[in-house]
C-alpha cells in the first residue's frame, strides 16, 4: 500500500512544510535528490583529498554515478540484513561514537558533530546511521560472499611473514598537561610561576593532577584533563616531548617554560616501536587476500540482490547523472 501511494504521488515527498524530491523508490525506502546531493558532495570532497589532475578528473566523472549505485545497494544490502537477521544493536553504536571520541580527544558529543560538520558536513545522527549501514553491509558481504572464499592459514602467515613493515606501531607516547601563560609583562611571568609552585605545592600535598588541571589549566585540553591522547613524536614542542619520553608513568615533570608558556606534564604511556603480533592482524590479512578473489563473486552477489529487489526510478537515470 505505501509503495502504491509514492507511486500516486508526483516524485516529491510531502512532509509538513517540507517538500523533496524522490529519485529512487528501493524496497520502499527512498532516495531524495537531497541525500544523492549530500552523498556526491562527501565522495567528491574526499576524491579532493586523495587525487589530483587527470587522475581526479576521471574520478569526478564517476563519482555520481558510482554514488547512486551505492545509496541503491546500501539499501538492497540493508534488507537483506534483515531478512538473514543480522543487526547492530544501538548500545554497539554508542560505544563506536564513544571510541571515536576518546580516540580523536573529542570531550561531548556536540564537539564531535561539530567536527563531523566541518569535515564531512553530517551530524552525529547521520554519521551514525551512515556507520550502521556500512557495518550491516559489511557483515552481508562477509556472510554471503568473503566466509565462502578459502585461504590457507600458510598463505596467511607468508604474507605476514614478507609484509612485517606494514604491521609495525611505530613508537608512541601519551601526556597530559597543565598550561599556564607567562604573560606580557615581567609582573605577569612573576605571577605565573608563583601559580606553578602553589600547584606543584598542591601536588605534594596529595592532590590529583588531573583535578589541578581541570582547575587551573588555561588550554582548551582542560576539558579532558589535559589528556593530549596517543602520539607519534614531532607533534608537541621539542622540550616537551624530550621531557616525556625521559619520564616514567604517572610521573609529572618539573616546570617546562616555552616562549609563551609554563608547562607541567604527566605521562601517562609510552610505547615501543613493535610488530603487532600474526594473531591480531590475521583477519585484516585474510580480508586483503581475500579482496582480489571476492570482486567477481561480489560483483555477481549484487548483481543477484539487485534482480531480486523492487528498483524503481521516479527521475529517470540519466536525467539524475546530469545533476
Amino acid at each position: 500500500m505505501r509503495l502504491l501511494l509514492i507511486a500516486a504521488l508526483p516524485a516529491l515527498l510531502v512532509a509538513a512544510d517540507v517538500r523533496e524530491e524522490i529519485l529512487v523508490v528501493v524496497n520502499g525506502h527512498v532516495i531524495t535528490r537531497r541525500a544523492y546531493q549530500q552523498a556526491v558532495e562527501q565522495e567528491s570532497a574526499a576524491l579532493y583529498r586523495q587525487f589530483s589532475g587527470k587522475q581526479l578528473d576521471e574520478k569526478l566523472r564517476d563519482a555520481r554515478e558510482k554514488t547512486l549505485q551505492g545509496l541503491i545497494d546500501a539499501f538492497v544490502l540493508q534488507d537483506k540484513a534483515a531478512e538473514s537477521g543480522i543487526a547492530i544493536p544501538d548500545d554497539y553504536m554508542r560505544s563506536v561514537v564513544e571510541d571515536f571520541k576518546k580516540q580523536y580527544n573529542f570531550a561531548t558529543d556536540a564537539d564531535f558533530e561539530k567536527a563531523l560538520r566541518g569535515s564531512v558536513g553530517i551530524g552525529l545522527p547521520e554519521w551514525i546511521k551512515q556507520q550502521k549501514q556500512q557495518m550491516l553491509q559489511q557483515e552481508v558481504m562477509r556472510k554471503d560472499v568473503y566466509s565462502k572464499i578459502a585461504i590457507e592459514d600458510q598463505e596467511l602467515r607468508a604474507y605476514y611473514e614478507d609484509h612485517k613493515d606494514e604491521y609495525r606501531l611505530p613508537s608512541r607516547f601519551r601526556i597530559r598537561e597543565l598550561v599556564i601563560p607567562k604573560g606580557a609583562t615581567a609582573d605577569d611571568l612573576t605571577a605565573a610561576k608563583a601559580k606553578v609552585e602553589a600547584i606543584q605545592t598542591a601536588l605534594k600535598a596529595g592532590k590529583n593532577f588531573e583535578e589541578l588541571v581541570k582547575e587551573h589549566s588555561l588550554s582548551p585540553s582542560k576539558s579532558t584533563g589535559g589528556d593530549l591522547g596517543w602520539m607519534g613524536k614531532g607533534l608537541i614542542h621539542k622540550s616537551l616531548e624530550t621531557t616525556a619520553l625521559g619520564m616514567k608513568p604517572n610521573q609529572i615533570s618539573a616546570p617546562i617554560e616555552t616562549d609563551k608558556d609554563i608547562y607541567l606534564i604527566q605521562l601517562i604511556g609510552a610505547e615501543d616501536d613493535v610488530v603487532r603480533p600474526f594473531a591480531d592482524v590475521k583477519p585484516e590479512i585474510l580480508k586483503k587476500l581475500q579482496e582480489p578473489k571476492a570482486q567477481n563473486a561480489l560483483q555477481n552477489y549484487l548483481q543477484s540482490q539487485r534482480i531480486r529487489a523492487n528498483i524503481r526510478y521516479l527521475v529517470p537515470k540519466e536525467t539524475i547523472l546530469k545533476g
